[in-house]
């Protein structure tokens, strides 16, 4: 898949983010978006993901075939995972990963039932998400988003809230699982993007 930018840029009111973002990402890249917190870096990344407008400037989406996709098709081809992303905490784990993966096909080889054995969250997938502690409920989410089928892969700040433990759970996913897609990670810690060779640097579209 390839995501093409043109000139993009974002507003809000009269404050400019950013500007002149000219970029294409294409599987199997790996792109991280670096700058400190304000800089745009979370913003640019949903914009790239479809979720939000650019005020200025085009974004495309094509299949490795050429062929453009629809506004309304691309989340099918992404999955994302972001420190505000909600879940449907009145759901257990287990529940929450059936639903999700009634929409999305989970990667090759692995079901609710694999996917919940390798979380670590085994003793709690029958409790509902509600009661989970900020950490466990950014497994979940990291979860829903590295083991989809789909080709792109985007990640804001993966490792908020986690422990070491977490961190290395994290690390060992994207290693294992992340295989041929396109991953784009917004962070300014090296720990989220150590596998990235390719990176944006927000403030040089500042200026």
């Amino acid at each position: 898949m390839k995501i093409v930018l043109e000139q993009v840029g974002k507003k809000f009111q009269r404050h400019l983010i950013f500007k002149g973002i000219d970029q294409t990402f294409s599987t199997p890249q790996r792109h991280a978006l670096l700058g400190p917190n304000g800089s745009g870096k979370s913003t640019l990344l949903r914009i790239v993901a479809g979720m939000q407008a650019p005020s200025m400037g085009k974004v495309r989406f094509e299949t490795e075939g050429g062929t453009t996709i629809n506004n309304n098709e691309i989340f099918k081809h992404i999955s994302f995972c972001a420190p505000g992303q909600e879940l449907v905490e009145e759901l257990t784990l287990r529940e929450f990963l059936d639903f999700h993966f009634s929409f999305k096909k989970p990667i090759q080889s692995f079901d609710t039932e694999s996917i919940i054995k390798i979380s670590g969250l085994s003793r709690s997938a029958d409790r509902p998400i509600y009661d989970y502690s900020s950490g466990m409920k950014q497994r979940v989410k990291l979860l829903q988003a590295i083991f989809s089928d789909t080709p792109v892969l985007m990640l804001d700040e993966p490792c908020s809230n986690l422990d070491e433990h977490g961190v290395n759970q994290y690390r060992e996913w994207m290693d294992k699982y992340s295989g041929e897609k396109l991953v784009i990670v917004a962070s300014n810690d090296v720990r989220e993007y150590y596998f990235c060779d390719e990176r944006l640097v927000m403030e040089d579209y500042q200026k």
